[in-house]
């Protein structure tokens, strides 16, 4: 299982005041599109003109593998996702009505969600859109497109996949005690059950194996006409070949612009991957890209994290392609350095504890482009490689994206957020002035130290903790960041000049998880994806084991509900105390404690707390989701063809993003 290392943000909707931000922002306008429960914003890449021709080059050749394995993960969230998009996209471009129309008008927010999604379920809660829209308004714009365009498409399924709400309902569904490959609509598995599964791969695995490949990580499990289950890989001459043959074509042409040995030699083991779909190769990718230290650019792309499985097996695809901010990248360095340290003074039993920590290096990044399953939701941190075992042996990498927590920043400023939600003048004060850079040293410490922390006893199997395995590894990642928050060795380090400064990530912590991550949720639901899982469980734990101290509390003010803090330092011992049962879970392969404390924390829902946190946000008129636009990059060439630069532009919109990259890079 991959350790759910790619963290999204935690809380959009706080502003906090950022001088490097507001530095780079100037006149540049983050705003591209709002919809539904969505904004998408623009962010900058900045010192991308200080890069090297050859430097620029790389990325251009990185960005367009990027963008290449678009149509894959499409593919991957549900098997009529393709065949969807192009018929309500020909819909769209062909329409030659009223475009205020209240139908268009849905249908277009329609399609909007649906490409921010990747397909026609909810990227957050996994639920399918309910379309705005008539069928009625919708058959009549198909029959009306050209006949060429409708040739091979199957519009019966297509009308069910849209207007039934009990066909393919949800894309990943986790509740217990349901077989959670026949309930998802994930385009992962076919004809089989979660058992079956469970059982093949079971019976591949050799427990004595200390250095055991990624099982299922790119392939889809599919049960034959004689009843044997068997892998259909991703790979050159496979499964999503032609796609696949693109992304490789531009990761060779990348390759004479590689800024080292290292780094060459690691995109040629991806490329060895692709061709082969070997699993043993994929292992020496990864080994090879963690060593690579030295380069200034770099990337992930590939099928890595298990979020879009429902039993946290097979990768999504997904690409960032991105470049060092040597000088934000101080605090993560100072931190990497610092490793063993934060290991040794851990508090979770020492036999859970990494007796030598190996290669964790860590920077602040520029993103440059955002693909597949990491646009145009994003996270703002990562942690690679996922194995456990390269972690053990080898290390890893971690980054922090500031050019996207900067855009977050700057577009939040103003909204109103916590005046409504946050208790009284002088926390919204601490706000103000830390959390910009405590909501970055949080993200820092989970990526940088927390994913890369611990260890598994020997034998124990690193899927043991089953559809839970990713919300309790991000758990322990955030437990681990809010635990060391407070430590005064970040003063020591330099990175804090405060003492104080922690209490703004803490109460923002517990405010999100306790309350306002709740508005992404609609009434009734049950709290589905793995972060939000993860904060819930965090807060409502701490909340709980508080009480006999009044650690924490929700208070009543005027009929509204405030998280009220007590008492930090306790709160940071129960972060401590709950470090130590997560980390023995994992350590110890305990799926029934980790099991328990999931179910118990982290999935439930008050309805009237629920209740009252969406009314007070519906005044504020704040998105619950963000997303972003990519800046766009051209070659530029001198009369013989040769490159003489890379440029980049910004003005692009959403929708015609969204239209370009249907029509440059569909591939399947």
């Amino acid at each position: 299982m991959a350790t759910a290392s790619i963290c999204g943000i935690m809380m959009t909707s706080c502003g906090s005041k950022n001088d490097d931000a507001t530095r780079v922002a100037g006149d540049f306008d983050y705003h591209a599109d709002r919809f539904a429960d969505i904004e998408v914003l623009r962010y900058q890449v900045p010192e991308f003109e200080t890069l090297s021709l050859d430097q620029k080059k790389l990325v251009y050749y990185l960005t367009e593998a990027a963008l290449a394995g678009r149509d894959i993960l499409w593919d991957q969230n549900g098997k009529y996702n393709l065949a969807t998009r192009r018929l309500l996209e020909n819909v769209y471009t062909n329409y030659d009505g009223d475009r205020d129309d209240s139908e268009f008008k849905a249908f277009e927010t329609y399609l909007k969600q649906v490409w921010f999604a990747n397909g026609l379920h909810h990227h957050y809660s996994m639920d399918k859109f309910t379309p705005g829209f008539s069928r009625e308004f919708l058959e009549a714009r198909v029959n009306a497109l050209p006949q060429e365009q409708l040739d091979g498409t199957d519009l019966d399924v297509i009308y069910e996949y849209i207007f039934n709400p009990d066909f393919l309902a949800k894309r990943v569904n986790q509740a217990e005690g349901q077989d959670l490959i026949l309930t998802s609509a994930v385009n992962m598995y076919e004809g089989v059950t979660q058992k079956e599964v469970e059982d093949y791969y079971n019976a591949m695995k050799d427990p004595a194996d200390e250095t055991p490949i990624s099982y299922g990580l790119n392939s889809r499990v599919v049960k034959g006409a004689d009843g044997k289950l068997t892998e259909e890989v991703y790979k050159v001459g496979g499964l999503y070949s032609s796609a696949i043959e693109r992304i490789v074509d531009n990761l060779q042409k990348a390759l004479p612009y590689a800024e080292n040995e290292t780094q060459r030699k690691s995109i040629e083991e991806l490329i060895a991957y692709y061709q082969s779909g070997d699993l043993k190769t994929f292992d020496e990718y990864s080994i090879t890209w963690a060593q690579d230290t030295l380069s200034r650019v770099d990337f992930i792309n590939g099928f890595i994290e298990s979020y879009g499985d429902p039993l946290g097996m097979t990768g999504s695809w997904e690409s960032i392609v991105n470049f060092k901010n040597t000088e934000a990248s101080a605090r993560t360095e100072a931190l990497s350095a610092d490793a063993q340290w934060f290991e040794d003074n851990s508090p979770i039993n020492p036999i859970f504890r990494k007796p030598h920590v190996k290669g964790v290096s860590a920077k602040v990044i520029n993103a440059a482009i955002l693909a597949g399953d990491a646009y145009p939701a994003t996270p703002i941190g990562i942690n690679l490689p996922n194995a456990n075992w390269i972690r053990a042996q080898h290390g890893s990498k971690s980054v922090t994206i500031e050019n996207i927590t900067a855009a977050y920043d700057a577009a939040s400023h103003g909204n109103g957020f916590n005046e409504e939600f946050v208790i009284d003048e002088p926390t919204r004060k601490l706000l103000d002035d830390y959390l910009f850079i405590t909501d970055n040293l949080h993200t820092d410490l989970h990526e940088c130290l927390g994913h890369g922390s611990g260890r598994l006893l020997p034998g124990v199997d690193p899927d043991a903790l089953k559809a839970h395995g990713s919300t309790l590894e991000e758990t322990r990642a955030d437990l681990f960041a809010l635990y060391y928050l407070a430590d005064p060795r970040l003063i020591e380090l330099g990175l804090l000049d405060n003492p104080e400064a922690y209490k703004a990530e803490y109460y923002k912590y517990m405010l999100n998880g306790l309350m306002t991550q709740l508005f992404r949720i609609e009434p009734g639901k049950d709290i589905e994806e793995a972060h939000m899982r993860n904060r819930a469980l965090i807060a409502r734990w701490a909340l709980e084991n508080g009480k006999a101290d009044n650690v924490v509390e929700l208070v009543d003010i005027d009929g509204k509900t405030y998280v009220k803090i007590n008492d930090y330092e306790k709160l940071r011992d129960l972060f401590g105390q709950l470090l130590a049962e997560i980390q023995r879970i994992k350590s110890e392969g305990d799926y029934e404690a980790g099991r328990d404390l999931v179910e118990t924390y982290a999935v439930k829902v008050d309805p009237e707390l629920h209740k009252q946190v969406l009314d007070r946000y519906s005044k504020l008129d704040i998105a619950p989701y963000k997303g972003f636009v990519n800046p766009s990059y051209t070659l530029v060439t001198d009369k013989d063809g040769n490159i003489t630069d890379v440029t980049i532009s910004y003005g692009e919109g959403y929708v015609d993003q969204m239209l370009r990259y249907s029509k440059d890079y569909s591939t399947l």
